[in-house]
């Protein structure tokens, strides 16, 4: 993919159509950042109103020019832009960028929009665009963007890919603390979709951390292929994904449908392939500074170090709130620390290191840095200190950092509060020799929280989800295609052939049939309607449970026979102790099916206490994602109830993401709920499954 990128964002030569002398137009300043950029290739200007702008060569017309260029950039209005870009097709071209948005007023159909892509399409031509603001290779000089932007370094290691205009310059614009390589202004991605972009940035060997601001993926497969490529070359991407409260599930019939709304599904991708996700640009920066520092985490938590007994407190509450692990100090480094300390100053992490003050106080919080830092359990530290006046940054706290790290080799970071007003050169000197400073805790902990996480993705197994049987797969299939309904009992059964537990019930459809299966069965039963169209039996009074004797049961077949048709399964009912999860699938417009773990019951999908995950998994990977359950606790036995079987429900739920995908082309949506998790085993007691019509 890179090499077919080549000429759009790598080009030999380069003509602006539209360059200006006008001050602060597109026209000028595309010239001015191309110049900025020091770009090496061949550059004209392209404007009959002038013989040169900024020094540049101007020719009237692309076909003036004295040699053919790979790439253009216009500059024009969206009036003017369609005789343009058929000047450039006429050249010879292979590459574009284009700002405007291509929206004309009492425009003819098919709309300019579409007139340009099929022009592109049909002369092989990539597009940067339309609709954004451009890209930027800082490695090779090549600023291709139409506004200001600050000076910026060759010795970039961040690349950055947004679907947002704004959300590009929000960060590379304004933090000289963040060195790029690439960006890029994705827009309406006519050609080149933001996960070429994304991929092109793997490729590129500066690249140490990505960002991305994604609005949506319009190639999944792509995207999933960049995810896998970025785990290979262990460079780790941030995503800040907006349209959180859209759901997809407006129109579902099940609560896995209901469940799995759009936002849960990006979550659910995210998590499988290890991208951090982060709530807004503000911690996308300090994420990226982090990530780009080139220091490594250990293994264990974060330690920090404050001249401040409630800042000290302050960062125990918020890393508690935030799940952020803080490291328990081994015995050792706590005699160490001792050693060390004023009198009074407990020896614990996060360390109050600042007491009575003096010539020797730097020097202490230096080797209590250190201390801290050398313990085994430490992943890496924070030194957290306010501003000194003005907003500037005492240089000990250099001292500090360095002795840290020079007893480790760990990450560590300068950390205050906030920044206030002031501004210290002192900055970018600690960031580029390593020691990234930074402002906000909250902020710091996030992206904290982001490094440990991706650590321990990268240490995570190759998932090796269980198979399933060739023959019944191909029976199933046929049976879903086939009939024209598909019932519960049909669910359970096919639920039941793939190793998934199920209540084995009876389907009855008269009363002769009812007497003569209860009479295999022990009391007490349960009865449920199986009536053709009702998918929430509770919603209906559809269901009878502890049904203790035969006249009971004639009672409440009669009355479901007046209300709600003949047919019902009959089926022990269960009464040892367990606690009631959901398993469901559901199917996503972008990403195919996923599955939903979760509190089941009658009130599932009030509670909102489940998880989406995106298959296939082993049962592992359920196992780890279940802490993160509001009930995990009580799987593992609460006030006196004993445990349940956590890992056969895991093992239920790899076997359901296999099926997820086996059957994606015939099933919509699966419920299994309740799923009864028990001392020793887990049944699924109800199950609802909607036929994916449409594809079949």
């Amino acid at each position: 993919m890179s090499v077919r990128l080549d000429v759009l964002l790598r080009p030999k030569s380069i003509a602006i159509v539209g360059a200006s002398q006008r001050a602060h137009g597109v026209g000028n300043i595309i010239v001015r950042n191309l110049l900025s950029g020091e770009y090496s290739g061949k550059l004209y200007a392209v404007n009959p109103g002038y013989k040169e702008v900024e020094g540049v060569d101007c020719y009237a017309s692309l076909a003036e020019l004295p040699a053919q260029v790979e790439h253009v950039i216009f500059a024009v209005s969206d009036k003017r832009i369609e005789a343009a870009f058929d000047e450039a097709i006429e050249h010879g071209i292979s590459a574009a960028t284009i700002y405007s948005s291509l929206i004309l007023e009492d425009d003819s159909e098919p709309c300019l929009r579409d007139r340009i892509h099929k022009k592109a399409v049909d002369a092989g031509i990539l597009l940067c665009g339309a609709n954004g603001m451009g890209f930027y290779n800082f490695s090779e000089g090549i600023w291709a963007c139409g506004f200001d932007t600050r000076m910026h370094r060759k010795q970039g290691n961040v690349a950055y890919i947004s679907q947002s205009g704004s959300g590009m310059a929000a960060i590379l614009d304004v933090d000289e603390r963040i060195d790029f390589n690439f960006a890029v202004s994705t827009g309406q991605e006519l050609i080149v979709s933001a996960e070429d972009y994304l991929d092109f940035a793997l490729d590129q060997k500066e690249t140490r951390v990505i960002g991305f601001f994604m609005e949506t993926s319009r190639y999944p497969e792509k995207l999933f292929a960049a995810f896998q490529k970025a785990r290979q070359k262990r460079i780790p991407i941030v995503v800040v994904k907006v349209g959180r409260t859209e759901l997809s599930s407006k129109l579902a019939e099940s609560h896995s449908g209901a469940m799995a709304g759009s936002d849960a599904v990006y979550d659910a991708v995210f998590d499988y392939y290890g991208i951090q996700r982060v709530d807004d640009l503000e911690e996308m920066a300090t994420t990226l500074i982090m990530f780009a520092q080139p220091h490594e985490i250990a293994d264990g938590a974060l330690v920090s170090i404050h001249d401040s007994g409630g800042e000290r407190q302050l960062m125990i509450d918020m890393a508690d709130k935030l799940g952020v692990a803080m490291t328990e100090l081994s015995e050792q480094s706590t005699e160490q620390l001792q050693e060390i300390l004023d009198p009074g100053l407990p020896a614990v992490n996060p360390l109050d290191a600042w007491s009575v003050g003096g010539p020797d106080s730097h020097q202490q919080m230096a080797d209590c840095f250190a201390t801290l830092l050398s313990d085994e359990n430490a992943a890496f530290g924070a030194v957290v200190h306010a501003r000194a006046p003005g907003g500037t940054i005492y240089a000990e706290y250099l001292d500090y950092l360095r002795a840290g790290h020079e007893a480790s080799g760990k990450a560590v970071f300068l950390v205050a509060a906030r920044q206030g007003t002031g501004e210290d050169n002192k900055v970018l000197e600690f960031g580029r020799q390593g020691f990234p400073v930074l402002d906000g805790v909250s902020t710091f902990l996030k992206g904290a929280r982001c490094m440990m996480n991706y650590r321990d993705y990268l240490k995570r197994e190759v998932m090796l989800p269980p198979g399933l049987d060739i023959e019944k797969i191909l029976y199933w299939r046929n049976t879903l295609v086939s009939d024209s309904e598909f019932t519960e009992h049909n669910a359970a059964n096919l639920l039941r052939d793939f190793g998934i537990p199920m209540l084995d019930s009876r389907l009855i459809s008269n009363k002769e049939e009812l007497l003569a299966a209860s009479r295999q069965l022990d009391y007490p039963l349960v009865l449920k309607t199986a009536g053709q169209g009702i998918q929430h039996k509770s919603d209906v009074d559809g269901v009878r449970l502890n049904i203790e004797t035969e006249n009971d049961l004639l009672e409440a077949y009669d009355d479901f026979s007046a209300r709600l048709g003949k047919r019902v399964l009959l089926a022990p009912m269960v009464n040892a102790y367990g606690v009631e999860m959901l398993l469901g699938l559901s199917t996503d417009e972008q990403f195919g099916p996923v599955v939903i773990v979760g509190t089941g019951g009658l009130y599932a999908e009030a509670l909102s206490d489940n998880l989406v995950l995106y298959p296939p998994f082993d049962a592992d990977y359920v196992r780890g994602s279940l802490s993160r359950l509001h009930m995990s606790t009580i799987l593992e036995g609460l006030r006196g109830k004993p445990a349940v079987d956590i890992e056969a429900y895991c093992e239920a739920a790899a076997k359901l993401s296999v099926l997820a995908l086996e059957f994606k082309d015939e099933i919509a949506e699966l419920d299994i709920n309740p799923v009864l998790l028990m001392e020793k085993g887990c049944l699924g007691l109800d199950a609802l499954l909607v036929k994916n019509e449409v594809r079949l």
